[in-house]
């Protein structure tokens, strides 16, 4: 992208969740927000180049390369000139995520069978080599250290097998680095309380599965002061709180569901309709969460969600289904021919595990997969904002080719936000800068969320032949190699990771 483009001053819709009639515009001047790409690393083909962590001491970035079965490491002191580093090869499994802390690489590895336990490894970041093997849950699918580096902690998905023959519980691992210790969190005190959970929100509707093998582990963040883990269950759209001493659930608490009617929350929800815009529909979504990330502004936590969206669809069940093959319920949609048109919501991909409130075999309300969106909670799983439909409006403002993949994913989850990562800039008034992923349209925007209740949009970052983002990195400059403020895009598809580097001081 051009230099200049980076020097503009954008209009930002501002989406504020205790408002939603509230439509505001605001500009915001990014003096000191220029990232420009500095490097990109070949990792290697699709699936190289998934999820990346910094150490900040060593100056090194660790990738996950599920394809090569290893950990790729770059020296990044010049950030510009990363030297690749030989790979740590690991010992079995295929990796799914890595994070580092007190000289420490940790990586979550699932079984051969999938079904079965996973493992973490821990290998040396000043030698790489092997540590300690730790047993966990089925699928162990992301992982992270507690800020006071004592811990790391585990979400353990427990997906079924592709029949759902077998459904493994999901669970959460608690590593004690200090004796070794792996408590492994399961669910099973909430079995028996299907009818509560469902009542509050929480979706459990896995073929004759128990709550404790419904729930599934997505992704964990932990609190500043180390006590507590905060665990995305995405199927199951909901927030999982874990008292990391005791591993004792504190809630399980529900995201609840977007509603298109909102006029900021219109989206394009048709690939087939010849054009680009927004309409409100009445549809409701689930957030269903992929990535989050956690941050303190102005003393208080915030919990902050890409709300991606995401299908149970396996051989022997699936709940997706297009609106127009299902039968809506006459009263509650009297114009049900009209939008089941495929210009219209014919085509969108809904779930069949909820809207027939009724059980009479038609839907009351149409349910789709993910907000299309960011969000903040409070650590209790409150909404403080939404995006709206902000990243919808800004991707189609500045790059409209690239808009839902160019209108193609408009009836599945759109941009389908992945990842998210906060960036500090410590001044006289601290900035706090957003980075949200967009695995189908390959790029990346950038927020300033100095204010949780009204983020404002600054920018957009689309790196040229890179595709997929997976993580985000934004790494603070008193811990890069050259005192500049670096953001690290990591692409699945391509298998390429971006370095970033914000060229204006602050």
């Amino acid at each position: 992208m051009k230099k200049t483009l980076f020097a503009l001053v954008f209009l930002s819709l501002l989406i504020s969740c205790k408002n939603d009639d509230e439509d505001a515009l605001t500009s915001i001047a990014s003096t000191d927000i220029n990232f420009q790409r500095g490097a990109t690393i070949n990792v290697g083909g699709e699936g190289a180049a998934e999820i990346s962590a910094y150490d900040p001491v060593s100056k090194k970035l660790f990738v996950i390369n599920a394809a090569a079965g290893q950990v790729n490491i770059y020296d990044l002191t010049n950030p510009s000139l990363p030297i690749e580093q030989p790979a740590i090869t690991l010992a079995s499994g295929a990796p799914n995520s890595v994070a580092v802390g007190n000289d420490i690489i940790a990586v979550a590895v699932e079984n051969e069978n999938k079904q079965a336990p996973g493992t973490v490894e821990t290998y040396s970041i000043s030698n790489s080599s092997a540590i300690n093997t730790y047993t966990v849950g089925a699928l162990p699918d992301m992982l992270t250290f507690s800020p006071d580096q004592n811990s790391i902690v585990v979400a353990c998905e427990g997906e079924p097998n592709d029949d759902y023959s077998i459904d493994p519980e999901g669970t959460v691992g608690i590593i004690d680095l200090t004796s070794g210790n792996v408590r492994l969190v399961d669910f099973t005190a909430l079995n028996g309380q299907e009818n509560q959970l469902k009542s509050a929100g929480v979706r459990i509707f896995g073929p004759n599965a128990s709550v404790a093998q419904d729930l599934e582990p997505e992704f964990v963040v932990v609190s500043e002061d180390s006590s507590t883990a905060y665990i995305i269950c995405q199927e199951n759209n909901a927030l999982m709180s874990v008292d990391i001493a005791t591993g004792n659930i504190n809630y399980l608490r529900a995201f609840g569901a977007k509603d298109y009617m909102s006029p900021l929350n219109a989206m394009d929800l048709s690939d087939r309709d010849d054009a680009k815009e927004l309409k409100n529909w009445p549809v409701r979504s689930f957030y269903q969460p992929d990535g989050m990330t956690i941050v303190n502004i102005g003393g208080r936590e915030y919990i902050i969600t890409a709300n991606e969206g995401d299908a149970r669809d396996y051989d022997n069940y699936s709940e997706e289904e297009r609106l127009a093959d299902v039968t809506l319920d006459p009263t509650a949609f009297p114009d049900a021919a009209t939008l089941q048109l495929d210009e219209n919501l014919g085509r969108l991909k809904i779930t069949t595990a909820d809207g027939d409130t009724d059980g009479d075999g038609d839907y009351d309300f149409i349910y789709g997969y993910g907000a299309r969106s960011f969000s903040l909670w409070d650590t209790e799983a409150q909404l403080i904002y939404d995006s709206g439909n902000s990243i919808s409006a800004n991707t189609l403002d500045m790059n409209a080719t690239r808009f839902n993949d160019d209108d193609g994913r408009s009836d599945d989850k759109g941009a389908e936000p992945e990842a998210v990562a906060v960036l500090e800039i410590q001044s006289s008034q601290n900035r706090y800068i957003l980075a949200v992923a967009m695995e189908r349209t390959d790029g990346v925007l950038l927020y300033d969320i100095s204010n949780p209740n009204s983020p404002q949009f600054l920018t957009w970052l689309q790196p040229m032949g890179d595709e997929a983002p997976e993580s985000v990195l934004m790494i603070p400059r008193e811990d890069s190699g050259n005192d500049k403020a670096l953001l690290i895009i990591s692409n699945e598809d391509s298998g390429t990771v971006n370095i970033y580097e914000n060229n204006i001081e602050d």
